[in-house]
């Protein structure tokens, strides 16, 4: 299983419409219900920063987080939502229950 975790630091003000863009993906993993990874963002208790978690699972025909719709949105304008850009790092699954 290939990992990735991302964080970043959203400007004060643009914090809920991160929020919102981010929950708008959710409901289109609902809908569409992709196979093929796993994904998880946190909401820090700051506030404004933001860690978000794929597990690519090991299937034959996997779908990609990348082509919904729903996360292009949330990807386009990133940059200007950020205080502190997003970092990703490559990481190693240890353990996991679901």
């Amino acid at each position: 299983m290939k990992a990735v975790v991302v964080q970043y630091r959203t400007k004060p003000e643009r914090s809920d419409e991160n929020q919102e863009l981010i929950e708008a993906v959710f409901r289109e993993i609902e809908e569409r219900q992709p196979v093929g990874f796993s994904y998880r963002v946190f909401r820090l208790e700051d506030g404004v920063s933001f860690v978000h978690t794929v597990i690519e699972h090991d299937v034959e025909h996997p779908d990609s987080l990348g082509d919904l719709p729903a996360f292009q949105a949330f990807t386009k304008d990133i940059a200007d939502r950020c205080e502190v850009a997003p970092v990703a790092s490559g990481a190693k699954v240890v353990g996991t229950n679901g």
